[in-house]
């Protein structure tokens, strides 16, 4: 029976979370000593401690409620703007990662065979000791190149950086192209920036959302304005193959055939410049590249669109006209994944200059989505090493517009197991698990089985720790610092709410003592957390005590005089770019162009993957919280596709593609177009080391195949055709 998470279920997280907490051997003997020498809790050890989620990339601030020296409840922070005093289901139950009973809290030495689960327990200087002499020793047999590095987006990134760089290899793999790949570059070569703030202004009447969940795929503050803009009356148009609760929420559903949403947006292009419905004069003095645009789109009309969306030609019509009527207080949202085909980055470029040509820069769409600012210091250390090699996924030899730092993840995966352009030999992977979120799990593990080393930082044995070498065990964001984050005018801090359990330790420390063995303490010259954190708020003039005190400090007001009022964007003509002569220079063409997408032969679906909101890709699954809360992981399809396959409601079914296959059950509903099948990713694990996790549900990524834009680099995971038949 599917289970469902109602408003009374949502909130007693909180208390939930508060009783499993009580139980004494499960909690650390005493608060964070930084905690007390701060003075956030009174006489009997009661308190509130200001500090920073990880439960999803949003990093939402979060305030700790200690009673009798423990914590018990974690809650919002009001002063942070991506949280402004809430936290959502996976941030409340976020003590329940720190507390996991499967929690892997001394280092590890694999003394099996791969991913047979048998490690044994090592000190932190035997474990260091081993992979310094490891990496060592694939660099002076095969160069620095040979040894791989992975990371997910997260606040340490810089220091894992420090060492991959400062090691000299080219090859670092982050998860953006299995997420947001083609909305970078297509925000790049556009705008010159990776991604521009959306603002949900109190003014605004017109969203326009491409596949973009965000009453699922939660990102705290975006989901709340959203929220809040339909509660003031705005329309929100919702395109996507499947009946979310997004779609509950929207003004319109619009179940669009996958792989096609670039022919809807082309086709408003089409009506919006032919009707001269856009910003005349916004157009005219901030952008270049007009002219070759109108040529392009004047043949994708709603006629044209119609049956490639399954969308009403007069539908498509009406929406350009009230786009058009809301604008400037209209937004087309950027979304991460859209459709998810390899065409996506041209539909990331329509949307993006669909924006631009509305002219609402300034009023939906501005600068300042980053976490970036000058205004912060670093430990000094010397330049990086010249690095020569080629890199295993292609940038730029093959991908020449991807940015080094993001990259193309699973190509590298391929060329691992190719030996293309060369012979990869050890991989050194931090809070990331490539084994369940690349496409193709079986490539995956014949690349792990032609390294002769393998390193996982991170908190539990996943997947990708089950297969290595050795397996660092890294505090949890409960119970540790990372570096300073600027958002905006303030900076905030992460900090220990509780000391680490077992030998658990930050990522500052590891990277500062691998980085020493390695030979390479010159690029981390710091003595402790606390001094990296100085060194970052020298500049500043503001203490650490005084931002431990609070959580966060306000920057002083620098001064703007002599700025210019003028809009500049940092792209080669220093405008918006409509045309983009960087993509045409290197082959591709410089407007968003039809590229026609593959689709499924006669008894084939597409498979979906998306997001839910008690889940955070493949990390939380493990969480009792979160997983006593979620539904029963099953197989979505159309209830007259089943019918027509003789197949019922929780039917056991087989489903296969070209590169793998598996066993789940099935949940027939009317929420999703007849052609297509959606499953829930993050389930599906192999490592008998998540107690709460194995043995529930199937992984998308045994089924999903490999498939990469040739512009971003992003991977197109709803390309996978299945077919589907009762086990």
């Amino acid at each position: 029976m599917t289970k469902t998470l109602s408003r009374r279920d949502f909130l007693k997280l909180g208390g939930a979370t508060s009783a499993a907490l009580a139980v004494g051997s499960l909690l650390p003997p005493k608060v964070a000593q930084a905690a007390r020498e701060a003075g956030h809790l009174n006489a009997d050890g009661d308190g509130f401690i200001s500090s920073m989620c990880e439960m999803c990339v949003w990093r939402c601030g979060l305030i700790a409620k200690i009673v009798d020296g423990r914590v018990v409840k974690l809650d919002g922070n009001p002063d942070h703007p991506h949280s402004r005093g809430n936290l959502c289901p996976r941030g409340q139950s976020g003590l329940m990662n720190t507390y996991d009973p499967d929690r892997v809290l001394t280092p590890l030495i694999r003394v099996g065979k791969r991913g047979e689960g048998k490690f044994r327990k090592a000190t932190w200087e035997e474990a260091l000791d081993l992979v310094a002499s490891k990496m060592t020793e694939i660099k002076n047999k095969y160069g620095a190149e040979a040894m791989v590095f992975s990371s997910t987006h997260n606040l340490s990134q810089p220091l894992f950086e420090n060492l991959l760089y400062a090691f000299g290899s080219p090859n670092y793999g982050t998860q953006r192209s299995l997420c947001f790949n083609a909305m970078i570059v297509a925000n790049l070569m556009t705008y010159g920036m990776e991604e521009p703030a959306r603002i949900y202004d109190d003014k605004l009447k017109y969203i326009l959302l491409t596949g973009r969940n965000l009453l699922e795929a939660i990102s705290t503050s975006e989901t709340h304005d959203l929220v809040m803009a339909i509660d003031r009356g705005a329309k929100v148009v919702y395109l996507d193959p499947r009946y979310t609760k997004t779609a509950s929420k929207a003004t319109e559903w619009l179940p669009i055939k996958p792989g096609n949403d670039l022919a809807f947006h082309l086709a408003l292009l089409n009506v919006i410049i032919g009707e001269k419905l856009y910003n005349r004069t916004f157009v005219e003095k901030n952008t270049i590249g007009f002219d070759e645009l109108k040529k392009e789109v004047s043949k994708y009309t709603p006629d044209w669109a119609s049956p490639l969306t399954g969308i009403p030609a007069e539908t498509i019509t009406r929406i350009a006209h009230e786009f058009a009527d809301a604008t400037p207080h209209a937004l087309a949202h950027n979304g991460w994944r859209t459709s998810n085909f390899v065409n996506s980055f041209h539909t990331q470029r329509a949307i993006t200059i669909l924006n631009a040509i509305m002219g609402n820069w300034g009023t939906t769409i501005t600068t300042g989505a980053g976490e970036e600012s000058g205004a912060l210091g670093a430990p000094s250390q010397p330049p990086y090493p010249r690095i020569s090699a080629l890199r295993l996924d292609g940038v730029p030899w093959k991908y020449p517009v991807v940015p080094f730092k993001i990259g193309v993840f699973q190509e590298m995966r391929d060329n691992i197991v190719s030996g293309d352009p060369y012979e990869a030999h050890g991989w050194f992977i931090s809070r990331q698990n490539p084994v369940m979120s690349l496409p193709d799990r079986g490539k995956t593990l014949k690349a792990f089985e032609k390294l002769d080393f393998i390193v996982t930082v991170d908190i539990s044995l996943n997947d990708t720790a089950w297969f290595s070498d050795v397996v660092l065990p890294e505090a949890s964001y409960l119970e540790r610092y990372d570096p300073l984050v600027p958002i905006g005018d303030k900076v905030f801090l992460r900090q220990p709410v509780i000391e680490p359990q077992g030998e658990a330790k930050s990522a500052l420390w590891i990277y500062k003592q691998l980085g020493e063995r390695l030979g390479l303490g010159d690029f981390f010259q710091y003595a402790d957390e606390d001094d990296y954190l100085r060194q970052q708020l020298e500049p500043t003039g503001i203490s650490l005590e005084e931002i431990k005190s609070k959580g966060w400090v306000e920057l002083k007001e620098t001064s703007h005089a002599g700025e210019s009022s003028e809009l500049t964007w940092n792209t080669p003509s220093g405008k918006i770019e409509l045309y983009s002569d960087t993509l045409a220079k290197v082959g591709f063409p410089g407007v968003p162009t039809w590229e026609e997408p593959p689709q499924p032969a006669e008894g084939q679906f597409y498979l979906l993957t998306g997001k839910v909101a008690q889940s955070t890709q493949f990390g939380t699954q493990n969480n009792q919280l979160l997983h006593k809360y979620s539904d029963d992981p099953r197989l979505w399809i159309n209830a007259k596709t089943a019918a027509n396959l003789g197949l019922a409601d929780d039917d056991w079914v087989e489903v296969t593609s070209s590169v793998g296959m598996i066993h789940t059950r099935l949940q027939v509903t009317q929420a999703i177009r007849p052609d297509c099948l959606y499953m829930t990713p993050g389930y599906g694990h192999l490592s008998k080391g998540l107690t709460t996790a194995f043995g529930v549900g199937a992984a998308d990524s045994a089924v999903h195949v490999t498939f990469t834009d040739p512009i971003s680099g992003g991977q197109a995971l709803s390309q996978t055709f299945v077919t589907i038949k009762k086990a």
